[in-house]
């Protein structure tokens, strides 16, 4: 498989799961018309990182990566990344990120493969981006030593540039492992291995995630969506049946029956970054109702609990 000791490696030391995907794509024989083929998983992954570069759940050694490949003829990868891309947009606007940046990562002085295949390959991620209409920069030299790739980073809350998403075309990885289907002539081919991520590594991006928001996770995102809070002992029940309906319409909702002052509660679960509190006293138990108080101290009012119920519906459907 290797000609070279760096090569050899180089493969040891880089996180994947790429080689796992290949032995399921050499189960049985594959024709050109079962391409493109998509694989993904969310592989732990662990690298030997140096202590000084460790960095909260930005840099760790042992990661979580949703780890994908896709296996297609070459003239496939043009249109596979164009999807791509816009698949990883789509994602990330939903998480509340659109200020993407863009590189493209060139050959390296060591590299395996010829100028030919590399040309072939840089051109189809250049245009590819061009055709998602976006500006992108070019970084020479900084591709893995097997293919180029696309680098798509987010920035945090401080400014700070992490790479997330990537996109990797490979000519040799596929070949050297024995992976094989049948071309249209009949002939056996090698297919082009794309590898991509969107979200990288998950505990990076929870923590890009996390510092984007303040902590104060969109409504859809939260792990908690709703606290149902009690004045008193006596609207325990209510509470436990305003609760068990929000659940049952699949939201993240919990009551506090504690004996506290109404206004210890609001401001304990207001500190915490619930995006809505509902208080219920004697005259919202009587009347069905809910008194709805939103992140950020603003006071909704008294609303029927199927009012709420359709609001906190709509938010979560526009990803707000």
């Amino acid at each position: 498989m290797f000609t070279t000791e760096s090569e050899k490696r180089d493969y040891a030391l880089k996180p994947m799961n790429c080689p796992g995907h290949i032995l399921i794509f050499k189960q049985g024989i594959k024709s050109y018309r079962d391409l493109p083929l998509r694989y993904g998983e969310f592989g732990q992954c662990h690298r030997n990182e140096p202590t000084g570069g460790l960095h909260g759940i930005m840099r760790v050694r042992g990661f979580t990566q949703d780890d994908g490949h896709i296996f297609c003829s070459e003239d496939m990868i043009l249109e596979e990344c164009v999807a791509y891309t816009a698949l990883l947009q789509k994602v990330y606007a939903d998480f509340g990120f659109t200020d993407i940046l863009y590189k493209v990562a060139t050959r390296p002085a060591a590299r395996i493969g010829s100028d030919e295949i590399w040309d072939k390959a840089e051109h189809a991620l250049m245009e590819s981006l061009r055709r998602s209409g976006v500006e992108f920069v070019i970084a020479p030299g900084d591709g893995a030593f097997y293919g180029p790739k696309i680098e798509y980073t987010l920035k945090d809350a401080i400014g700070r540039q992490w790479q997330c998403g990537t996109m990797q075309v490979d000519f040799s990885m596929a070949e050297r492992l024995g992976a094989e289907y049948v071309a249209e002539d009949g002939s056996r081919r090698h297919p082009v291995m794309l590898h991509r991520a969107i979200v990288g590594s998950l505990e990076r991006f929870i923590g890009i995630l996390i510092e984007q928001h303040a902590g104060a996770l969109p409504v859809w995102l939260a792990p908690r969506q709703v606290s149902v809070l009690t004045i008193t002992d006596a609207q325990a029940d209510y509470a436990a049946e305003v609760t068990k309906t929000l659940q049952k319409q699949g939201l993240r909702a919990a009551s506090d029956l504690r004996n506290e002052k109404i206004t210890y509660k609001i401001r304990e679960h207001s500190l915490q970054k619930v995006p809505y509190i509902l208080v219920v006293g004697d005259k919202e138990k009587a009347n069905g109702a809910v008194a709805v108080r939103a992140r950020g101290n603003q006071d909704l009012g008294v609303m029927p609990l199927a009012d709420f119920l359709g609001k906190i519906a709509s938010d979560v459907a526009r990803k707000l």
